[in-house]
């Protein structure tokens, strides 16, 4: 703390003990001792507080940090799910106006549907002429 050698220390002792006097130099020293331990343990708890507080704001600019992370993360995941549904929707569109052609290699639904079904014709003729 202080950057005292052991020749103004001894300089202190000898001051002390003559203007204080032998009979009250042990009290004085117990009193200012304790003075010096309130002191530092005063000093330490400032130190500590200023530490945590420190430590404190570095969290909060961690956290800072990846909420400005998640932000922009979340701005891109909306970008693409845009991006996603307007493709949808074009995809929509063309279906919509008919200008999407089916693959090569399948056969439209409606025409497989239809040859596998009977046609109204052929199940009312055989009833007509039974009557």
């Amino acid at each position: 703390m202080f950057d005292i050698g052991f020749a103004e220390l001894l300089i202190i002792a000898v001051v002390s003990l003559l203007v204080i006097g032998p009979e009250r130099l042990p009290g004085t020293v117990r009193t200012v001792m304790a003075w010096v331990h309130r002191l530092r343990r005063g000093f330490n708890e400032i130190r500590m507080e200023v530490e945590q507080e420190l430590h404190n704001d570095a969290v909060m600019q961690e956290l800072k940090k990846t909420g400005s992370e998640i932000r922009s993360q979340a701005q891109e995941a909306s970008r693409e799910v845009e991006a996603g549904l307007d493709s949808v929707r074009r995809d929509l569109d063309t279906t919509a106006s008919g200008q999407v052609h089916p693959p090569a290699d399948t056969e439209p639904a409606s025409q497989t549907d239809a040859s596998e079904a009977p046609t109204p014709r052929q199940e009312t003729a055989p009833d007509q002429s039974r009557s």
